[in-house]
């Protein structure tokens, strides 16, 4: 084992004829061992990188490496890559240890030692007893754990994960995010999903890569994308948030809504026109006097943890509330929050501009 990152993409590109690139000039590296999230809209590139990680698919252009080796031209079934499909593509006409067992077989492994593995792989997915139980007779959620126990019963150095939550219903998808997130952490294997739901992206990552027609907007931690969107795209698709025109007066002070408010970002240039993005969750309802912003109440929606409140200000921006406080529409109030709430942002600034940017301000000798 090394400490090399166990996939890299280098400049890799993949295009059909004449349409438009799916994946554009994308570079990025995966550790060992970590939980990555490969998250965006549909048609943004992200089931593309899946399947050249597995072989099923090759780049127009760049390069891929497993643990600094090129792979571009390695068939799938010589990668030490197992993946887990949507729809989970088991056999119906064999039971679930034939399920199981078929990579084994192939690989003309001795019954014993199949029998073992199998039982074993089982037993890490809550299946433990299942074996000759019939697949069309299964939930769901156990035809799930079937197709993770197929998976790892070939001790593959990294997990896909195409969408496999997408057919479960609320309850069972949330109870299989804690199973799936328990169960790489157990083997101690790279999981790479592919989801475009946010709130499953933010809840099993180690690290998460955001994609948006064909590029990746931003890769970090859940807590990074979350707190730290580097543009609106990334603002608006992880969460909700409210992002409104600015103007950067200095470091750590930003003017929107016809007001000047202390905030922690720097690195812009005086007077240089932003969007500031403030988490509906970090707004606070209080009077009108002792508001830091004014509003008017438009609309009001219960959501049973929260009321959604939409609220105009004196500017003209829409604000969205997540409150326990119950507001009344058409009245006039404040809102509070924290400067640490304030997140600023260039329009359009890409993650390497974002990056750049930030060294150039620190070589220039500023300080926090």
């Amino acid at each position: 084992m090394t400490n090399q990152p166990i996939i890299r993409f280098e400049n890799v590109t993949k295009q059909y004829d004449d349409d438009p690139a799916v994946l554009k000039n994308v570079s990025f590296e995966i550790e060992r061992g970590k939980f990555y999230t490969l998250l965006g809209p549909s048609g943004c590139g992200k089931t593309t990188i899946l399947r050249m990680i597995a072989g099923f698919m090759q780049p127009s252009e760049g390069n891929i490496y497993f643990d600094g080796k090129r792979i571009n031209d390695v068939p799938a079934n010589e990668r030490q890559v197992n993946t887990v499909f949507q729809d989970y593509a088991l056999f119906p006409h064999l039971n679930v240890f034939e399920n199981v067992a078929f990579g084994l077989r192939i690989k003309k492994m001795k019954g014993d030692e199949i029998a073992k593995k199998v039982k074993e792989a089982l037993r890490f997915v809550n299946l433990a007893g299942y074996e000759n139980r019939e697949i069309k007779g299964m939930s769901g959620g156990q035809r799930q754990r079937v197709a993770i126990a197929r998976a790892i019963v070939n001790e593959p150095e990294i997990i896909l994960l195409d969408e496999p939550l997408s057919a479960l219903d609320l309850k069972l998808r949330t109870e299989m995010q804690y199973e799936l997130r328990e169960l790489q952490r157990r083997l101690g294997i790279t999981f790479i999903f592919v989801t475009h739901d946010q709130e499953e992206a933010l809840a099993m990552s180690d690290e998460i890569f955001v994609l948006n027609k064909g590029r990746i907007e931003q890769s970090g931690t859940p807590t990074d994308i979350y707190d730290e969107p580097v543009n609106r795209f990334v603002a608006d698709f992880i969460g909700e948030s409210n992002i409104v025109p600015g103007k950067m007066i200095a470091d750590f002070k930003v003017k929107f809504g016809e007001k000047e408010f202390d905030c922690v970002d720097q690195g812009f240039r005086p007077n240089e026109t932003v969007e500031v993005v403030i988490r509906p969750e970090d707004l606070e309802i209080t009077t009108r006097e002792n508001g830091k912003l004014q509003v008017r109440v438009d609309s009001q929606l219960f959501r049973g943890v929260h009321y959604e409140i939409c609220c105009f200000d004196e500017a003209g921006n829409e604000w969205l509330v997540h409150s326990t406080k119950k507001a009344v529409v058409g009245d006039e109030i404040g809102l509070n929050f924290d400067e640490e709430a304030i997140h600023v942002m260039l329009p359009g600034e890409t993650e390497e501009e974002f990056d750049k940017r930030l060294e150039a301000y620190d070589e220039a000798g500023h300080e926090e």
